[in-house]
């Protein structure tokens, strides 16, 4: 009997590939496109006989911007947009042959254009789109030509207005592009939504609504069947339904499937799920569909906080915006991957994608890797932000700086949908946030608060609760005179629209003034507010508006921020400002090129707020040195010759970047160090050449930064900590002169896919192989082999050394270099060469 019972679970969880499935043709459209940049707009590009032979060849995703120079006369009208000249016209053609079937439908799928585009096939356009970071796509059918030859899709994007956003953009069709082909009866584009209302260990149930279209001139009947497969490809569960379809129709059809015993997707083990729909039409599969999906439960508490899969836990996020370092916006998968990875390690659960919706490659990522996402859809509502100085908003008013504000009374809703269709099937994305830092822009929210324009008022924005009472607020907000539009009535709309697809996930929005948008009927189109900057508040907003959960959606990556959300339950997480450098929005003068408030560089090298915040997001044991000379660190010496902070409190309101520390140990001697370590370590011991320089607690420093005094001698400086009876070692020795340099990297093979990179990290380091921090030299690199060369970067928030070079100087001894596979195998070989410094080199297998 046991025997039998076996048997016919195996039959039942049969390998889907059994099913003998006909996949959608989907074809890859990111190769050999033919580009030019123009300061004219250049009609005749649109047509399919103009010539462009001696336009540029070259594969997507392309950011134009990024192999621009840095230059520092763009200080005045693109700053905030990292010093990269972009201004022009850009034009995109490609030339393809698509044999012609009357039974067929074509699209062509566009993830993301920056921006202002307009697309045209063989001469007619198809139509405009303004926002440069929702997807979008046109259906192609009726324009193909008849002989299936010479077709031509060209892509004109306008980015005369260069500086219309307040951080580097790109410029290009810097996301993927796919060509879709499909039977007239078809599941559209982004025309599945896959739902778990019932999750429990035991079952779940998938509801899956199907949108099946008819393009055929006749009523059609057809059987619309859902499979679900698991990771492992076995098929564990599967439906189908009858339908009927009127001529030149489209019918939405509810599935409901049960799931025995489901592998839930959570930050640990993100399992995933596909539900592979096919229509069959006279025992015939004409079309299938797939969609990938995890099941998991999520939920806000306004008194303890959030919950994945029934457990509480803090959200431990970080915001990223969307270019990174040398390939600009433009990023393979690959670099986000290595990128997610670090962030991973460091004990980051969560990514907030700022201030734009993310690509579809990154949300793959996250599903896969088991990072929660809040996706964000505006930075800009009815009314302009400031792109030079973000403070001056209704100064902003010329030509260049004009950006999505211009465009937002007519394609919020369009762009609002196309976002939410094409992402909410994935299983990362737990919120949709539907503005951030708005309220500037509507002067009288600004106004009532009390903390601006109010000579009675002597506080800090940052540090200090509001000084009206929240009835004076109110009072401020009904009398202040209103303007055009009211944030409010917006905040409904704009909700209202997110709910009408997905009410499965909370809506939410970063509110940089939450004293006066609890009040001002922004807060009442949330399910959950966010809070920028704003720590201060969280008892605050608790007290006051206890019906609605509160987390930090912007936040400082220092400890103070962390240690005011873990003594608050009701607190459910942050998201750091930021996760990685990014370019633009700069504060400083030349050449600094970013905002460098990081955890990690553009280079992705890890900087001291990344170590801190690890040993304050992970259990696992972790212990980093960090070194400055006494006068340039926070610390001094006192009279009794203990190491102390120069300003007790200053840790307290520590701001967006991270005290200036060194990781090396090279200083004059007996100079007097200040040796920080950040660890989560409940006891460390400090070694200086064998010799103990004493035990300290991590209970006994209140900024949770241990510290010694030492006088520099040549050496080894070595930490021992000790966590829950594990020990653990760190040391940093002091270097000679640079004699060396060494390549590395994770990825030694990669695939000859015109996709996959490699990140080589360059290090200089002495006779006896230790790193050198303190030395840098300018570096050649000639790649040999069928692989080019993205770019270099060695992370330096004042380095404007072009990224598009073979030729890069280090910083603190270390840069990046990426290369990208083409489509042939080959060995590579990278060389490395300096001025009076031995060659070096590395090979990479491209398979």
């Amino acid at each position: 009997m046991l025997c039998f019972f076996i048997s016919i679970a195996l039959f039942n969880c049969k390998p889907a590939e059994d099913n003998k499935i006909a996949t959608e043709h989907i074809k890859d459209f990111n190769f050999d496109w033919k580009f030019k940049l123009s300061n004219d707009s250049i009609s005749l590009a649109n047509t399919p006989e103009f010539n462009d032979e001696n336009w540029r060849t070259l594969n997507l995703p392309h950011d134009w911007a990024v192999e621009s120079k840095f230059d520092s006369l763009l200080a005045n009208d693109a700053k905030a947009t990292g010093y990269l000249a972009s201004k022009g016209y850009g034009y995109y053609r490609k030339t393809f042959d698509k044999p012609f079937n009357e039974n067929e439908v074509t699209y062509v799928l566009f993830d993301g254009v920056y921006n202002n585009s307009e697309v045209w096939i063989n001469g007619k356009k198809l139509g405009f789109h303004p926002y440069g970071y929702s997807p979008f796509y046109f259906n192609l059918s009726s324009y193909l030509n008849k002989n299936g030859k010479n077709n031509v899709l060209t892509v004109k994007i306008d980015h005369t207005r260069y500086a219309d956003s307040r951080w580097y953009t790109g410029a290009g069709i810097y996301r993927n592009v796919q060509l879709i082909t499909a039977n007239k009866i078809h599941v559209p584009v982004w025309g599945t939504f896959v739902t778990t209302p019932e999750v429990s260990k035991e079952k779940a149930t998938a509801q899956i609504i199907v949108s099946v279209k008819n393009d055929f001139s006749s009523e059609e009947h057809v059987v619309v069947k859902t499979s679900i497969v698991n990771q492992n490809n076995i098929e564990v569960a599967s439906t189908s339904s009858n339908l009927s379809l009127a001529a030149n129709s489209l019918k939405n059809v509810t599935q409901k499937i049960e799931i025995a015993n489901p592998s839930l997707w959570d930050i640990d083990n993100p399992n995933l799920y596909k539900a592979i729909t096919t229509i069959i039409k006279e025992d015939q599969d004409i079309n299938t569909y797939e969609t990938d999906f995890g099941i998991r439960t999520i939920k806000f508490d306004t008194n303890k906080g959030f919950f994945l899969n029934g457990q509480n836990m803090k959200i431990k996020g970080v915001c990223l915006h969307h270019d990174a370092g040398l390939v600009g916006t433009a990023v393979p998968k690959g670099v986000w991957k290595r990128r997610l990875q670090i962030l991973k390690d460091g004990g980051c659960n969560a990514i907030r994608i700022s201030h734009n919706p993310a690509s579809t490659e990154l949300l793959d990522l996250c599903d896969e890797m088991g990072f929660l996402v809040q996706d964000e859809f505006f930075d800009e509502w009815d009314n302009p932000k400031d792109k030079r100085l973000n403070q001056n908003e209704s100064k902003s008013t010329d030509y260049i700086t004009r950006g999505y504000g211009e465009h937002f009374q007519e394609w919020a809703h369009k762009d609002l949908e196309a976002v939410m269709l094409s992402h909410r099937n994935h299983p990362s994305i737990f919120q949709w946030s539907i503005g951030n830092e708005i309220e500037w822009t509507y002067p009288r929210n600004a106004a009532a608060t009390g903390f601006f324009n109010n000579m009675n008022w002597n506080g800090n924005y940052f540090w200090d609760e509001p000084p009206y009472s929240v009835e004076e607020i109110k009072h401020q907000l009904e009398t202040l005179p209103r303007g055009k539009y009211d944030i409010g009535e917006t905040a409904q709309k704009l909700s209202k629209w997110t709910k009408a697809l997905d009410t499965t996930r909370p809506v939410t929005a970063n509110f940089i003034l939450p004293s006066a948008s609890h009040l001002s009927g922004y807060a009442d189109a949330l399910d959950v507010i966010g809070y920028s900057y704003r720590r201060v508040l969280y008892d605050y907003g608790h007290k006051n508006y206890p019906d609605k959960p509160i987390m930090g959606t912007e936040n400082l990556a220092q400890y103070h921020e962390w240690k005011a959300i873990m003594e608050r339950p009701h607190i459910s997480g942050t998201f750091l400002w930021t996760g990685i450098d990014y370019m633009g929005e700069i504060r400083s003068p030349w050449p600094v090129r970013v905002q460098p408030s990081g955890l990690l560089n553009t280079a992705g090298f890890k900087k001291g707020s990344y170590h801190m915040m690890k040993t304050l997001w992970t259990n696992e044991p972790h212990l980093y040195i960090a070194t400055q000379n006494i006068e340039k660190s926070l610390n001094k010496i006192d009279s009794n010759g203990k190491i102390t902070a120069k300003n007790p409190e200053k840790w307290k309101h520590a701001l967006w970047e991270w005290q200036d520390v060194n990781e090396h140990w090279n200083y004059n001697t007996d100079a007097m160090i200040s040796v920080e370590i950040y660890s989560n370590c409940d006891e460390i011991e400090l070694f200086l050449n064998e010799k103990s320089l004493g035990k300290k607690k991590l209970s006994d420093f209140e900024d949770h930064i241990y510290k010694w005094g030492v006088p520099f001698a040549d050496g080894n400086l070595v930490a021992k900590g000790y966590k829950d009876r594990k020990e653990i070692t760190s040391e940093i020795i002091t270097a000679r002169k640079a004699t060396q340099i060494k390549l590395s990297t994770e990825e030694k093979s990669i695939n000859a896919n015109n996709y996959d990179v490699s990140h080589i990290i360059v290090q200089l380091t002495d006779d006896n192989g230790n790193p050198v921090k303190t030395d840098n030299k300018e570096i050649t690199y000639e790649i040999k082999g069928n692989a080019k060369l993205l770019g270099i970067d060695n992370g330096w928030k004042k380095s404007v050394q072009k990224f598009q070079t073979n030729v890069n100087t280090t910083y603190n001894g270390t840069t990046l270099l990426i290369i990208q596979a083409m489509d042939k195998a080959d060995d590579i070989e990278v060389l490395a060469t300096s001025e009076g410094l031995p060659s070096s080199s590395i090979k990479i297998n491209i398979k």
